[in-house]
């Protein structure tokens, strides 16, 4: 009994020793505050927010600039703007397999002037630029000099749509020499492009006929308007 009374007694000297320590130092960490008016009685800022707590405002990546998956805020976008989705790509140049080509005179015509007449039979549209590069077979190999002013618009064609363009063949009294086809090729946006592509050749006996054609013949620009091309054939320097 005398034992077991010693081991309390010394249980309880050790309490008190250990709650008078921690009154001290209370005491003194109240003494470090009285001088010190700016320390601040929260957690060290090096000690780790504990899981689910907001950084404070400023503190962290900005709102608008998210943080990418390496902990650094990603940078704004920079530069040239992204192209507008309403804005319409340009069409691109007629070839061949676009277009279905129908040569024909006019009726009051003695075959001096020849039409051209381009459908585009494909499903989107497509743009005649220019000139049509113009041939006759292995007669007149071409391509004919343009004559006439180049319209103010492109010829661009929706599926279905036409355009037109004329070809001065000859005039009363000049030498001529007959030809029975018709060889065409198409420029891109460059003026003089594609000039050593293949050429399409095709007859003119079920259209035509045979026909005559001068050492000066000429070819209009192409345009959608007839009758544009029609001044420029019949009435130079009308328009």
């Amino acid at each position: 009994m005398s034992t077991a009374r010693n081991r309390w007694q010394t249980y309880a000297l050790g309490a008190a020793a250990v709650a008078a320590l921690l009154t001290s130092t209370a005491c003194d960490s109240g003494k470090a505050d009285g001088e010190n008016p700016t320390a601040s009685p929260s957690a060290s800022a090096s000690a780790p927010a504990s899981p689910g707590t907001s950084a404070a405002p400023g503190t962290g990546p900005s709102a608008s600039a998210p943080a990418s998956p390496g902990g650094k805020a990603s940078p704004s976008p920079s530069g040239p703007a992204a192209p507008t989705t309403g804005a319409k790509p340009a069409a691109r140049a007629c070839s061949h397999d676009d277009l279905s080509i129908t040569p024909s005179l006019w009726k009051s015509d003695s075959g001096q002037n020849l039409l051209i007449t381009a459908t585009n039979n494909s499903g989107t549209a497509c743009t005649l630029y220019h000139h049509p590069y113009v041939g006759f077979g292995t007669v007149v190999a071409g391509p004919l000099p343009p004559m006439g002013s180049a319209p103010r618009a492109v010829a661009t064609l929706q599926p279905k749509e036409k355009a037109y363009a004329g070809v001065y063949m000859f005039r009363g009294g000049e030498r001529t020499v007959a030809v029975t086809a018709l060889s065409m090729g198409y420029q891109d946006r460059a003026p003089g492009s594609n000039k050593d592509s293949g050429w399409l050749e095709q007859g003119l006996a079920a259209w035509t006929g045979d026909l005559n054609v001068g050492r000066d013949a000429k070819v209009t620009y192409w345009n959608k308007d007839l009758r544009a091309v029609e001044d420029q054939l019949f009435r130079p320097g009308k328009g």
